[in-house]
């Protein structure tokens, strides 16, 4: 797979799904080469490129005058200094049954309120503010502005172009992947569809995908949608084009533009060749299910396209969820019935000794069976959408799915009833994270999102981020760094005491119990008291009004902590402090290591390393690898991954016990520390917030892994580096094992 193709080819899908005429004549204005003009030149005959002041000289109109089908600027009408002198000029070139394709982004889109930044100013809110914030000396150098719908409207207007049709893109031109027609409203919650994407992701801090429910309600979703293409037309036509959805993510086999014409027909339409077969097996896919007794969407395979009639009913997720709050009992009768048809959707294989325990394999388990590729309608389930399929697939897997699909992202549907009442109901929870696996591998191998990891880790946002950004508004500039970013001040005179004893307790022991002694861990979950966690006792919130507060240092563990802070505060405590899972705590420090420079050697580059790794068998390889990056660093730290931890992720039994293979670590000259790597936060990110090193260090074997290569980018953003080291041929701990073995056998 090219991952440098598919990330070349996402921004085509702006326009690949557009029918633009064969023999046609396009002027694609761009002041770079961009895929966009690839794209056309796939799609019409001939393809002229010019920038934006190339096209405006009077000698280049004069010669194209009225001779273009189309003129494309994508992202251009932005950075001209008088956008309505270049529109006009532009009319000039196109033939009277012409069109001119602008894409532009909206100063007042949604994900600038989210905290993206102006990618003009590279600050928040600037376009938000009509750039009134700009200093009139500085307007000087920006490359362009961005316009709200109505700023181009009026452009447009004083530029000749009244028959005009506006699309709303999102999340935005460069990353496409929903149009829709300013006539039509998305028929389904975003919040499972869209997948936001920015310029800067560190400063957004909102969840953009869970607010268009609102933004719709009121009538705003045009107005406030991130991106426009606008399709200006002379002779007042347009293509016959609702809504698009585009998954150029997907690579060549299965990239796919799902299209609503406005003559109610649903096209489903391959991007590639490759994909055409996809489509031909849909049609197989519809003619199996049916067999089975489902109600399937009926539709044509014809001219390299599927087509389906539009269906203006509610998607089976958005009905579930409203019956969820209007009758209970109802609400669990019909998730019981979506069960029943995805265990009616294929004949029951037999198990063998190795699947007991996985329930009911189907023959063809369709992962897509879900109630978001299904329409209720009457009474009735139609499903949808059916391409893909997994011989022998466990249902439970397929189960999982649509529960979650259910309860994404919506508190008020836990609170109403938790999903557990399914996970207990189904017999779902002796498997419930080998469902979670395989409904992860599914999309994850679906939207390649281990390949492109290093480029969603640029354009993503990252949940943690968002958790942090929000509390940074919430608090005043010193409130926030007394009860979020001093956590320790003083602790060593303190008696620590975490409040909370699920994940973000589990995660602050990992990184800290080894540095602070931890007096007691309370929870307000009276069947936890006495029971222990990393060997220190929970107990009653009551323990901590029997210490006096000077001598108290009280930390909330816990993501949604206000309710916490309003019994602390009725409690009479005022000096709690909160952990933020996303924050960068310094190390405790007596054990910040201080220069080591030799007298008179040379700098090294960096002050701390870091490498982690199991090290079963100490060999030369490893020893290289500590000699390198010891050369590279003055301090370095070596993680060496627990016992339990090679069983998990190794899947394999280590040689030599931990303790003994943390012993012979420490003991090399060239490591000046050998630490634990906790068992579930032993990751890179995990690993920098604990030491906050300037430069990890790995073997060459992983340079080309997509993972490594996700954290290579995370590190990036931080300062840090990562840099892999020759693999040392001839030797690994494989190898010697593997030796071990023989001779034993």
């Amino acid at each position: 797979m090219n991952v440098d193709k598919i990330i070349w080819d996402i921004p085509k899908g702006l326009l690949n799904w557009y029918d633009f005429f064969a023999e046609g004549k396009v002027l694609c204005i761009e002041d770079k080469e961009s895929s966009i003009k690839e794209l056309l030149q796939e799609k019409c005959k001939e393809v002229i490129c010019a920038d934006g002041m190339a096209s405006l000289c009077e000698g280049f109109l004069n010669q194209h005058r009225s001779s273009f089908d189309y003129i494309v600027a994508i992202g251009m009408a932005e950075r001209l200094a008088d956008p309505v002198q270049a529109l006009s000029a532009w009319r000039g070139l196109l033939k009277n049954s012409g069109r001119l394709l602008l894409g532009m982004d909206n100063r007042l889109g949604l994900r600038y309120f989210c905290g993206d930044r102006d990618p003009f100013t590279n600050r928040n809110f600037d376009g938000i503010e009509n750039y009134r914030r700009v200093l009139k000396e500085d307007r000087k150098n920006l490359q362009g502005r961005n316009y709200s719908k109505e700023e181009i409207c009026s452009i447009l207007n004083l530029s000749g172009w009244t028959d005009r049709k506006f699309y709303s893109v999102l999340p935005n031109l460069e990353l496409p992947q929903l149009v829709y027609s300013e006539d039509y409203l998305p028929a389904e919650e975003l919040d499972i569809r869209l997948f936001p994407m920015y310029h800067y992701p560190d400063s957004v801090f909102l969840e953009e995908e869970f607010l268009y429910k609102d933004i719709i309600k009121n009538g705003m979703f045009h107005t406030m949608a991130n991106s426009f293409l606008i399709e200006c037309s002379k002779d007042n036509t347009f293509e016959n084009v609702k809504h698009v959805t585009v998954s150029m993510d997907r690579g060549r086999e299965n990239a796919m533009a799902t299209i609503i014409r406005d003559n109610n027909i649903v096209e489903k339409r391959a991007l590639y060749e490759e994909g055409k077969r996809k489509l031909q097996e849909l049609k197989k896919n519809e003619e199996d299910l049916r067999t089975h007794g489902l109600n399937v969407l009926g539709g044509k395979y014809h001219n390299n396209s599927y087509c389906m009639p539009y269906m203006d009913s509610e998607i089976s997720v958005t009905y579930l969820r409203r019956l969820a709050k209007e009758n209970l009992n109802q609400f669990k009768e019909e998730v019981n019935r979506f069960r029943d048809f995805i265990l009616q959707s294929s004949e029951h294989v037999e198990t063998n000794e190795t699947q007991k325990g996985l329930g009911i394999l189907l023959k063809r388990g369709y992962v897509d069976l879900v109630p978001l590729n299904c329409f209720y309608d009457n009474g009735k389930y139609i499903f949808y959408d059916q391409e893909f399929y997994e011989e022998n697939y466990p249902a439970n897997a397929i189960i999982f799915r649509a529960i979650e699909i259910i309860y994404a992202g919506n508190p008020e549907m836990e609170a109403i009833l938790p999903r557990n009442y399914f996970y207990e109901k189904y017999g779902l929870k002796d498997n419930l994270e080998l469902w979670y696996r395989m409904a992860v591998e599914f999309t994850t191998k679906l939207r390649n999102q281990r390949e492109l990891r290093s480029f969603n880790e640029k354009f993503q946002r990252n949940m943690e981020t968002i958790h942090t950004n929000r509390q940074r508004i919430n608090y005043s500039a010193s409130e926030y760094q007394k009860i979020f970013v001093d956590i320790f001040r003083d602790a060593e005179k303190k008696k620590i005491i975490l409040f909370g004893s699920g994940n973000f307790t589990k995660r602050f022991l990992a990184q800290f119990q080894k540095q602070y002694e931890i007096y007691a861990i309370v929870d307000n979950n009276q069947s936890k008291w006495g029971s222990r966690l990393e060997g220190i006792e929970i107990l009653s919130p009551k323990i901590i009004e029997e210490i006096p507060k000077e001598e108290r240092r009280i930390i909330i563990c816990i993501k949604n902590y206000v309710a916490i802070v309003h019994q602390l505060q009725q409690m009479g405590v005022v000096d709690y402090c909160i952990y933020d899972t996303n924050a960068e705590y310094p190390r405790k420090q007596e054990m910040i290591p201080l220069s080591v420079k030799v007298k008179d050697s040379p700098p090294k580059k960096y002050h701390t390393g870091y490498i982690a790794g199991v090290f079963d068998l100490f060999h030369i390889g490893h020893l290289n690898m500590f000699k390198r990056a010891k050369e590279q660093c003055d301090y370095l730290i070596v993680g060496v991954v627990t016992d339990e931890g090679v069983r998990k992720h190794k899947k394999t039994e280590p040689f030599i016990p931990f303790d003994e293979r943390i012993e012979l670590v420490g003991s090399c000259k060239y490591v000046d520390e050998a630490v634990e790597i906790p068992l579930n936060y032993g990751g890179t990110r995990d690993a920098y917030k604990m030491y906050h090193f300037d430069c990890q260090f790995s073997g060459s074997d992983y340079i080309d892994n997509p993972d490594w290569l996700g954290e290579k980018t995370f590190l990036e953003k931080q300062g840090a580096d990562l840099i892999f080291f020759p693999y040392t041929e001839g030797t690994s701990s494989t190898k010697i094992k593997s030796m071990i073995e023989r001779s034993l056998m």
